[in-house]
């Protein structure tokens, strides 16, 4: 039995969209407030930029063509919020992408709830929250077959077999990530210690499946000090949930249709494909 993903990354890649010290063209700023308005989030930052890039779905065309939008420059850092696999056309490109992308930048990469049916339907976890049935039915047929298995009767998984390097890469996801004046993670926190006043509590006390699933605590107010960008929940009409200071959620919808989004940090930039 494998263990839990934990924290890490992975490499090798190709060279694709290598950093440019001279690429730094302006986005088209699309800050939006809060129903109730407010200041944009603090600006404490350690690094040049970071951008936090919203689910992808195996929307391949659209990462490439967002990752060629993104003004990056060596020193830039990605972070990728989850749900890289599942209902999109090429799930295993995107997994070789951002594999690549680990190479020419440093990257962390958050666990979304659609790699956690995943590597329950692989056995690789040692408590299944949902199990292989609910992989195969929330789109992960789709990724079996662009992995070229899949058989509709039968979700044993004698006979599949992964990539070492997407193996590595899934059992390295992050669950969160914290830095500057914002939290990361790919749907939200424990409701339950959205009031606690402590970030660190809040984490320890959430179940994985809170930060995986909650389709909720991204709207609420919060006390932890810091804007919590998360994913997972798609705004209906494709656009960024913005709820200042407390939260932005850049899921954007990309396999229903909508674009694919990153948002800059710390100036709060948006770039969609």
């Amino acid at each position: 039995m494998r263990s839990p993903p934990g924290p890490g990354r992975m490499g090798p890649a190709s060279g694709r969209n290598r950093p440019n010290p001279e690429k730094r063209q302006e986005s088209v700023p699309r800050r939006r407030w809060g129903r109730e308005g407010g200041p944009p989030a603090r600006g404490r930052y350690p690094h040049d930029m970071l951008y936090a890039f919203g689910d992808i779905h195996g929307e391949l065309e659209k990462l490439d063509e967002l990752l060629e939008l993104t003004p990056l420059v060596a020193g830039d850092r990605l972070l990728f919020l989850g749900d890289y696999i599942d209902r999109g056309p090429d799930s295993p490109g995107v997994i070789d992408r951002l594999i690549s992308l680990g190479r020419d930048y440093e990257c962390v990469f958050l666990l979304g709830n659609h790699e956690s049916m995943f590597l329950d339907f692989l056995g690789w976890t040692d408590e299944a929250y949902f199990g292989g049935d609910a992989f195969l039915l929330n789109g992960g047929d789709r990724t079996l077959a662009g992995y070229g298995y899949f058989d509709r009767e039968d979700t044993r998984r004698d006979g599949f077999r992964l990539p070492k390097s997407h193996e590595d890469f899934l059992l390295g996801l992050r669950l969160s990530h914290v830095e500057g004046d914002y939290l990361f993670v790919h749907a939200g926190v424990s409701q339950g210690h959205l009031r606690s006043g402590d970030l660190s509590y809040a984490l320890r006390k959430s179940r994985p499946e809170d930060i995986l699933w909650n389709r909720t605590s991204g709207e609420l107010p919060h006390d932890f000090g810091v804007t919590m960008v998360y994913g997972h929940t798609p705004n209906e009409n494709f656009g960024v949930r913005w709820n200042s200071p407390f939260s932005i959620g850049v899921d954007t919808g990309a396999v229903y249709g909508g674009p694919l989004t990153a948002i800059r940090l710390p100036d709060e930039f948006i770039f969609q494909s």
